[in-house]
Parts: C-alpha cells; sequence; structure tokens
C-alpha cells in the first residue's frame, strides 16, 4: 500500500524474528507486550492481523475497515470466518509446513508414551513404589499393532510414514479426500468407512481440521467401535471429539488411554474430566511450538501478511 504507513496487529506471542521483520515495514502492536490493551481496540486502525488462536470473527471484521490480511500463525483456520473475511476483500493466509514434523513427533511421542504406561509408570516411582512398577507394569509394542489416521494430509502422512517404516506398524487411513492411488504412494491401506476402521485399530490418530462437517466426529458411536486395549490421541483440534463420551468411555475401560495436545475449550476449565483421568496423558496445545517450528511460522505469517500489504499474490492464501 504505497504512501501509507502500515499497522500490523499481533494479538499472541510469536517468535521474535517475526514481529522483527513486521516492525521493519510497517508500526507493528504487539498485543503480548502491551498489558490491559485489547484486540478490538486496535481493529478500527490496522492493516494486517496475526492470529494463533484469537477469534477472527465477523463482527471484529467489521470494525475493521483498514483490514486488507489475517495471518494464521499455524494451519487450523477454524477461529477465523474466512467467508466474512473474503465478503470484506480481506485476504486470509495461512503457514502449511512449517510444524509438520513438529507435531508428527508429539503425536508419536504420545503413541509411545501411552503403549509404555509411562505416566503411570512415573507415578509409582515417585511414591516409592519401584518394585510395585516392576512387576505389574505391562506396556506394549507398537511393532505389529495397528494405526487408524483420521486424515492423511501433511501431518498424518508424516505419521504414517514414521510408524510404518520405524514401528513396523499396518497403517489404516480414512480420508475423503485422498484417492486410492495417493494412499499407496503412502502405504497406508484406505479405508470408506470411518466406524469400520476403527474397529481394526490399536492405535488412532486425528489429524484432520475442525469443519462443520468434521466436528464430533470422534463420538459415542466410534469410540464404541474401538476395542477396549486402543489408545486414541489427538494432536490436531479438540472439537473433533466428543469429550464427554471420550471421558466416559476412559473411566469405564471401553479404552484404554487417550492423549491430548487439544480441547474443545481452551483452556479447559480445572475440573474438566479429563484433566483428572490417570490413562490420559495431556499437554496444552503445544505439539507445533517447538523453536524450530515456530521460528518457521513466525517467518512465513510475517513474510505472506507482508506481501499482501505490498499488493503482491500470497504464496499460501486459504482456498
Amino acid at each position: 500500500m504505497p504512501g501509507t504507513r502500515l499497522c500490523i496487529l499481533i494479538t499472541e506471542p510469536i517468535h521474535a524474528v517475526g514481529v522483527a521483520l513486521l516492525a521493519r515495514e510497517s508500526e507493528a502492536i504487539y498485543l503480548p507486550d502491551r498489558p490491559g490493551e485489547t484486540v478490538d481496540q486496535h481493529l478500527p486502525d490496522v492493516h494486517g492481523v496475526v492470529v494463533r488462536t484469537a477469534r477472527i470473527d465477523a463482527v471484529r471484521l467489521a470494525r475493521a475497515p483498514k483490514l486488507r490480511v489475517v495471518g494464521k500463525h499455524g494451519v487450523g483456520v477454524d477461529n477465523i470466518d474466512v467467508a466474512a473475511a473474503r465478503a470484506q476483500s480481506v485476504e486470509v493466509i495461512f503457514t502449511p509446513g512449517t510444524n509438520d514434523n513438529a507435531v508428527a513427533d508429539h503425536t508419536v511421542m504420545l503413541l509411545l508414551m501411552l503403549a509404555h504406561q509411562i505416566e503411570r509408570a512415573q507415578a509409582l516411582l515417585r511414591a516409592g513404589r519401584f518394585d510395585d512398577a516392576r512387576r505389574t507394569m505391562r506396556g506394549a509394542d507398537l511393532r505389529g499393532k495397528t494405526l487408524a489416521l483420521v486424515g492423511v494430509g501433511r501431518i498424518g502422512s508424516r505419521v504414517a510414514a514414521i510408524c510404518r517404516q520405524s514401528f513396523g506398524m499396518r497403517v489404516l487411513a480414512f480420508d475423503p479426500y485422498v484417492d486410492e492411488r495417493r494412499a499407496r504412494e503412502l502405504g497406508v491401506e484406505l479405508w470408506p468407512d470411518l466406524v469400520g476402521m476403527l474397529g481394526e485399530a490399536d492405535f488412532v490418530s486425528l489429524h484432520t481440521p475442525l469443519t462443520p462437517e468434521t466436528r464430533g466426529i470422534v463420538g459415542e458411536r466410534e469410540l464404541a467401535a474401538l476395542h477396549p486395549t486402543a489408545i486414541l490421541v489427538n494432536c490436531a483440534r479438540g472439537g473433533l471429539v466428543d469429550e464427554g463420551a471420550l471421558a466416559e468411555a476412559l473411566r469405564a475401560g471401553r479404552l484404554a488411554g487417550a492423549g491430548l495436545d487439544v480441547f474443545a475449550q481452551e483452556p479447559p476449565p480445572p475440573d474438566h474430566p479429563l484433566l483428572h483421568l490417570d490413562n490420559v496423558i495431556v499437554s496444552p496445545h503445544i505439539a507445533g511450538q517447538t523453536e524450530d517450528a515456530a521460528r518457521a511460522m513466525a517467518t512465513l505469517v510475517a513474510e505472506e501478511v507482508l506481501r499482501v500489504l505490498r499488493g503482491e499474490p500470497a504464496r499460501h492464501p486459504v482456498a
């Protein structure tokens, strides 16, 4: 936007390299350094917004008449009203490929920790029950087991490769957007029926965006299809799972364990049932937050926002 001093709002913490890039070409308002200030008070004056999980809905878009671009620091854009942005001629960009390895690593870590019951073993050891742990703990090998993936995009396909190549797992996949040719390339067995696939699984991992079609994709019916020895991991979006049904299945012994990096409400309330079960491992939506991924996401989102504001075509627009 030649002749205009750009103003870009950064709503949440991002790596310093991204803040520095934006500050070189704009007035970068870094909200984490401005306690007491809010997103809404800055919207009337901004040309660009960089968000992580902050909501940019139709109401907020209407308060931002100068806004030209919303940059998502991450991949899932369920916190942005993309249709309302388009109606207001606001470009929405995201940062694909920047945290794929980090999320895949975190997913596999949770699979291993749950399979080997690391949390329970650690609790017994710290309670002075070393011999009890040695006598009673029995984990499970991943080799030869069946992993069911819901979604085999960039992250899901990386998890498939790790588990198939490193652990010799049979990998199944449910993904309406993947054809048989692509499934063969990934070395996965494509299933048209989610419930049928879950009935084959020792481990399940979710890797799909949160959309109206995928919200609650794993509910009572799907959980009932799993074996009682099965383990569920979700490092995608909390809204994919019926959390009440999941907690009940875990309490009742109809599911062996769960690993969760995401929740439907973030942060989850302190009394959330999934925070207080000893067969659940939780983390606070940090799967993609390695140093390498954080730097890459901040760099890409800053570059893309500035490209749009210069009048250049975005390389990673939300389709």
